[in-house]
């Protein structure tokens, strides 16, 4: 039986986290996991409630890391996590994404030379002034195991030298916990709540580079504005987003008949949210991927992506931040897309979670 720590630090990660645990719960068997929430998101809209929507059980340890710089955050995650990987001696360490969490687990590891797993491995944008572009190659430099969504992902680790045998295509987890709550979401009110009309678009936004420039996060806001005058925009602010919107006077600059505030969102009620809509304007990696898997036009406020199968597919576009290209591609987005046209990308099928712990049998009886 292999014992294995499975770490969730933010948002993002419970998604890919659940189907992992329970897939790991169901081959009791095989597997005996310890899930660990370092407390990167510390909010309980952010955490807490992702835990509930997604019938994850309270974490087994709960570091408490809270919010900090980068070197803060980083380092205060390794001297937690490292009495607990001391303590439990476990066989694996799996690690998500692409979050300081992450790293700093995965650097712990390396140390206690125990082995680890990254999940949505060799994912690249080749931007180095993201944060998570650091995280995301020191990461797969130090990994054990590289459990890889995409075939680009494969080859961009191939281009950076990593041993072929480190690496498995197993597909996209987020997927799994999207096929499996898609059905639980749809009995959300959440489109009563907000009285929203059929047509709809949904916003978001939380990376500091838009976020946390008053000159970009003003162009944003007026192309949201713009696209709310043809349908209205619903925009679930994070809490990032609303500090800075507070900051630089921007907290009263959308009209509300055209753009819908709301605070941050529970998976389930999201989810519903996003499967309805008729547009999407984010700088979130898994939203592309969720809206890629859900057929609906996605437009990337960014300059780059680090998943560009989704592009490859058709559902998602790279735009920028400049708003009138942003409100031109909307208005392209919405005349021309037919969402039944889309196909998801090889391995988004809902399995990726068992192909990982088959992915960990295989690794450690090679090992021997």
């Amino acid at each position: 039986m292999l014992k294995t720590i499975v770490v969730a630090g933010a948002r993002p990660n419970f998604m890919k986290v659940a189907p992992i645990v329970r897939a790991m719960r169901r081959r009791a068997h095989e597997f005996a996991p310890l899930l660990v929430h370092t407390g990167q998101h510390y909010d309980a809209q952010m955490s807490d409630a992702f835990l509930r929507d997604l019938a994850l059980p309270e974490p087994d340890v709960y570091l408490g890391v809270g919010s900090g710089t980068h070197a803060e955050q980083t380092a205060a995650v390794m001297v937690r996590f490292e009495p607990v990987v001391v303590r439990e001696r476990p066989h694996w360490v799996v690690v998500v994404g692409d979050v300081n969490s992450t790293l700093a687990c995965a650097l712990v590891c390396a140390k206690l030379c125990v082995r680890v797993a990254h999940v949505e491995a060799g994912l690249r944008s080749y931007d180095r002034t993201m944060p998570e572009e650091i995280n995301r190659l020191l990461t797969d430099q130090i990994a054990d195991l590289l459990l890889t969504p995409s075939p680009d992902a494969n080859e961009n680790l191939r281009r950076e030298g990593i041993a072929p045998e480190k690496i498995r295509f197993v597909g996209n987890v987020m997927i799994d916990s999207l096929l499996e709550n898609l059905e639980r979401a749809a009995s959300s009110d959440i489109h009563e709540r907000l009285r929203l009309p059929r047509d709809y678009a949904v916003a978001t936004l939380h990376r500091p580079s838009n976020v946390d420039d008053p000159p970009t996060l003003a162009r944003l806001l007026d192309a949201f504005s713009a696209i709310g005058e043809r349908l209205p925009v619903v925009f679930p602010v994070h809490p990032r987003t609303g500090a800075r919107l507070v900051e630089f006077g921007l907290d009263d600059a959308l009209d509300p008949s055209h753009v819908r505030l709301t605070p941050p969102l529970g998976y389930l009620d999201f989810l519903r949210l996003l499967s309805g809509a008729r547009l999407v304007l984010t700088d979130s990696g898994g939203i592309q991927e969720e809206t890629t898997a859900l057929g609906i036009p996605c437009l990337t406020l960014r300059e780059n992506t680090e998943r560009p199968i989704t592009v490859e597919m058709g559902t998602n576009r790279v735009v920028g931040t400049d708003s009138g290209r942003i409100v031109g591609e909307a208005m392209r987005a919405l005349e021309a897309h037919n969402r039944s046209a889309v196909a998801r990308p090889p391995l988004w099928d809902g399995q990726t979670a068992e192909r990982i712990l088959d992915a960990l049998i295989e690794a450690s009886a090679s090992r021997g």
